[in-house]
């Protein structure tokens, strides 16, 4: 019996106390914390752009000055100057989110699968393809694809002429069975003509919307029985990895 209950306690995991400290291995494991990774975003951001820190100092500082001179004109220095502080690091924070959105847009500039990462940061609203709906296999030009209140919207990676083609031809097979929903095309890339990366979005936003949420969710029904977005994905394309940053939108 001695044994038994020896075994069976040897078998229970041990109870950590309450004063002991977590083992190595759930530190390693746990995410870092909200300013960890607004530090983390601050370096990668700074080496791509320096003047992130006189960006975020100068709209820091100039809140502050703003409080405190508001504050000695209606005689209340004090309160001003404790609103005006965490106001001025909500807005330098902000700076430094869009500064490394932009950062990480230069980044995945030229590799494949960076149209699909630019719609990525779009989450509400909009049921985005992790993957390409089509691909040319002799140019590897690809056509992505999001589904949201403006329709559908194809966003291409390659030359504008080039990949003309390929998602007219998506156009067309869309249009067999989306008869009445509209479907927008744009160009991603910095060539002539072309919407950057860090304006994809952007102008997705803009387009003007035509579906309600119910038809949204029967359009990607549709689509998905049609059969788009299960093409093999090239060899060295992964969205995923190009994905841009977005932990600094977090830390607003």
């Amino acid at each position: 019996m001695a044994n038994t209950s020896n075994s069976a306690s040897a078998q229970e995991p041990q109870k950590r106390g309450l004063f002991k400290r977590k083992p190595k291995e759930e530190k390693a494991n746990k995410e870092p914390g909200r300013l960890k990774q607004i530090a983390q975003v601050f370096k990668m951001t700074r080496r791509y752009d320096p003047s992130v820190v006189w960006w975020m100092a100068l709209v820091f500082l100039g809140v502050v000055a703003v409080g405190l001179v508001v504050g000695l004109l209606i005689n209340n220095w004090v309160t001003l100057l404790l609103i005006s502080i965490p106001i001025g690091l909500l807005l330098a924070v902000i700076v430094l989110s869009r500064k490394a959105e932009t950062a990480a847009f230069a980044q995945i500039e030229g590799r494949q699968g960076a149209a699909g990462a630019a719609m990525s940061v779009l989450k509400r609203g909009w049921n985005i393809k992790e993957e390409p709906i089509a691909v040319s296999p002799r140019t590897q030009d690809l056509v992505f694809m999001a589904i949201g209140r403006a329709g559908v919207v194809l966003v291409t990676e390659g030359p504008t002429g080039r990949v003309k083609t390929l998602v007219d031809g998506e156009r067309r097979r869309m249009s067999r069975v989306l008869p009445n929903v509209p479907i927008h095309v744009i160009n991603a890339g910095s060539g002539e003509g072309q919407t950057k990366l860090g304006d994809v979005a952007k102008k997705m936003k803009k387009l003007p919307k035509k579906l309600n949420k119910t038809e949204v969710h029967a359009v990607d029904r549709r689509l998905n029985a049609l059969g788009t977005g299960k093409l093999p994905v090239p060899k060295g394309i992964d969205p995923m990895r190009a994905r841009p940053d977005r932990r600094s939108s977090r830390g607003r």
